[in-house]
């Protein structure tokens, strides 16, 4: 299969027909073999039914339900589980994104031999204050952290090959920083494509000021995950070691100088509490990376969703 489209949504059951028209005349144009993949992430609207009627005109179709509203990472997550296009393309369902973008996007990863492509809305139709600038301060921090050079790190257009969505697991919010999985992952060759953000036509945007909050938290998570997610105690041992030996030292200091020069009792100075405090806190750190080390981030239901029912998968 040539190329395989996934669609996370919510409560998008205007946009949808329209949507799979215009994929469908791409593609058809395009003499592709492909697959539509559609995850309604708990929508309370129309969006299923709109969905089953799809699949009954084009084979090519399919659906996925979630059985309540677990976020887009969540989404992509199980679209990329389905996945069986060589190309796996994703995109945004509220017609921002234009399908027309897809063959390009395909040859970037086919003869340009990327392992990723992410789109770039260089011109935005959004509100200035309240994404625009948010989302150039966040892709900024993002690129600066991560050593790659995107400026769109949170654009649903993206480009990948099919290896690279099955090493990767998505779950939280991760799915603005699905560049970062792919480098951990070992992908390094990740390019960028300039491509048209369209005005919302449907509905109203998901996603309010929170999200950046959660951004710049997930971007220290991730980092953190990438570089000690396997090996914490390299992290925690190492400065939980560093940390209990200061303390040591000081309550040396404190013992020779009360035994031996007997010119204060060793109580009697603050250096004596933070020599406690340092031990505690380095025991406490050293455990949590003992503890980390035996974990490893490994919950096996981390990324179970609840899915109510599939078709044409």
């Amino acid at each position: 299969m040539d190329v395989s489209v996934i669609v996370p949504l919510f409560n998008e059951d205007e946009s949808l027909p329209e949507l799979a028209a215009w994929i469908e005349r791409v593609m058809l144009a395009n003499n592709y073999s492909y697959e539509v993949i559609m995850i309604d992430d708990g929508s309370n609207d129309n969006s299923w039914e709109v969905i089953e009627c799809l699949r009954k005109k084009n084979d090519n179709i399919r659906g996925i339900k979630f059985q309540r509203n677990y976020g887009k990472s969540a989404a992509l997550n199980e679209g990329f589980r389905s996945a069986k296009g060589d190309v796996v393309i994703t995109m945004d369902a509220d017609m921002q994104d234009s399908p027309d973008e897809i063959p390009e996007l395909r040859n970037m990863i086919i003869d340009g031999g990327y392992d990723m492509v992410s789109g770039w809305k260089k011109k935005r139709y959004d509100n200035k204050l309240t994404k625009n600038l948010p989302s150039k301060l966040f892709n900024a921090a993002a690129s600066r952290s991560s050593g790659i050079k995107l400026h769109d790190f949170n654009c649903g257009l993206k480009a990948y090959k099919n290896k690279v969505v099955k090493s990767i697991e998505v779950y939280g919010e991760m799915h603005r920083y699905i560049p970062v999985l792919a480098k951990w992952a070992g992908f390094k060759k990740i390019g960028e494509k300039v491509v048209e953000h369209r005005a919302r036509k449907y509905g109203v945007t998901k996603f309010g000021w929170s999200r950046f909050v959660n951004g710049f938290l997930d971007l220290a998570s991730i980092m953190f995950m990438g570089k000690f997610g396997k090996r914490p105690m390299h992290i925690f041992g190492l400065w939980g070691s560093i940390v209990f030996f200061l303390g040591m030292c000081i309550w040396a200091y404190l013992f020779i100088a009360k035994i031996f020069f007997s010119q204060f009792n060793m109580t009697d100075r603050p250096l004596f509490f933070i020599g406690i405090i340092s031990i505690v806190i380095g025991t406490q750190l050293f455990l949590a990376g003992f503890l980390g080390e035996l974990i490893a981030r490994n919950s096996h239901d981390r990324n179970s969703y609840l899915i109510e029912t599939k078709i044409g998968l």
